[in-house]
């Protein structure tokens, strides 16, 4: 029920500007689930959603790095087809199937990240070079959980 609920949560937040707790449950009572704002509490805590501008006033979103995790286009295609994740400095390197590292620097771009200065891709890796090497770190850690 907890992961149904959550992911409920993360398509309302990313269809919807849901700039309070209260908001928040009455899309999901609309959905059928009935949750307290206690539960929604705890929910929005473990999601780790934060709080951005929207206009001129602020929604709940997901972080960038963990908006790529719930995408599930860019998570069947990596999923696919990345063998390997490494890190060097502030370059992520994907070993893929041999011939889909254009498919996977595609998905990358897609993505949006703005921490991404640019991606290279051969026949079976891709270099992906972020802004600094804690990013690299955050985002090939991201890549890995999502690929399990």
């Amino acid at each position: 029920m907890k992961s149904s609920r959550h992911d409920a949560i993360i398509d309302i937040i990313n269809s919807y500007n849901i700039e309070t707790q209260d908001d928040l449950i009455q899309h999901l009572n609309e959905r059928g689930y009935k949750a307290t704002q206690a539960t929604i509490s705890r929910d929005l805590r473990e999601l780790k959603l934060v709080k951005v501008t929207a206009g001129n006033s602020f929604k709940y979103a997901l972080p960038e790095v963990d908006a790529f995790k719930y995408s599930g286009k860019y998570r069947t295609i990596f999923k696919e087809i990345i063998e390997k994740v490494d890190v060097a400095g502030n370059l992520i390197i994907l070993k893929t199937l041999a011939g889909m590292a254009q498919a996977a620097a595609a998905a990358v771009d897609g993505i949006g990240w703005n921490e991404i200065v640019g991606t290279l891709a051969g026949d079976d890796t891709v270099f992906i070079a972020m802004r600094t090497s804690e990013k690299a770190t955050e985002y090939s850690e991201a890549i890995e959980e999502m690929l399990r």
